[in-house]
């Protein structure tokens, strides 16, 4: 299967209009938004799980990143709220499911096979700090393929972003516009390599997720 799989071209996705899908999991549904590869894919997701619902254990051969959006994630690892970063490199496992339901925006097969490198992040572990005098950033994960950010930016504020590399920003909270689009909560943008755009923030302002970088080199299907 192939969606959104030419990453030589911009893509946005707004999610409130996108419906839906169920997996092969019962109570766990998902929005898809990029993907290269069946059931084993190169994918950028919106996953939800009802309350009380689970995945079976499984191993991530090619990695999992993902962002608790709404609701309570639980695994061996622990109970993470909404706002919860979390990367899981390529051979860790886990039983990933939510007792009271919960919706994260997740990557798989997007890691460098030889990282072994997890990272968690909590809400109450991020401290934001200017780097200009109109966005606050916090550093999620950094290495020599991508940067991963949590970035509020101030309404009305004006912002350039660049993607030399390639740049995917999905919004958290409030908005921005880019041209004649809008983007709202849960709208996610994919700029190709050299790209770049004028984001117009709202009277709300915005908090969004970032990565860049990632793109440097074409995304393939895995090969598991």
């Amino acid at each position: 299967m192939e969606l959104n799989a030419n990453f030589d071209e911009r893509v946005s996705v707004h999610c409130h209009s996108n419906p839906w899908v169920p997996s092969p999991m019962g109570g766990v549904e998902r929005r898809m938004l990029d993907r290269l590869g069946d059931e084993v894919a190169r994918a950028t997701t919106i996953v939800r799980f009802a309350p009380g619902s689970q995945f079976s254990p499984h191993v991530h051969e090619g990695g999992e990143e993902f962002l608790v959006l709404e609701g309570v994630f639980q695994d061996e690892h622990g109970d993470f709220p909404a706002g919860s970063y979390i990367r899981n490199p390529p051979t860790t496992s886990h039983t990933p499911g939510s007792e009271a339901g919960c919706t994260i925006f997740v990557k798989l097969w997007q890691f460098d096979l030889a990282d072994r490198t997890e990272v968690f992040h909590r809400p109450e572990d991020q401290t934001f700090k200017a780097i200009g005098a109109e966005v606050e950033q916090f550093l999620l994960h950094k290495d020599d393929n991508e940067a991963v950010t949590m970035e509020k930016w101030a309404a009305g504020a004006t912002v350039e972003l660049q993607a030399p590399d390639g740049l995917e920003v999905l919004v958290l909270e409030g908005g921005f516009s880019e041209g004649e689009e809008s983007f709202e909560k849960y709208s996610w943008l994919r700029l190709p390599r050299g790209a770049s755009v004028t984001a117009k923030v709202g009277t709300e302002g915005a908090k969004v997720w970032v990565k860049r970088g990632h793109l440097a080199r074409q995304p393939k299907a895995p090969n598991p």
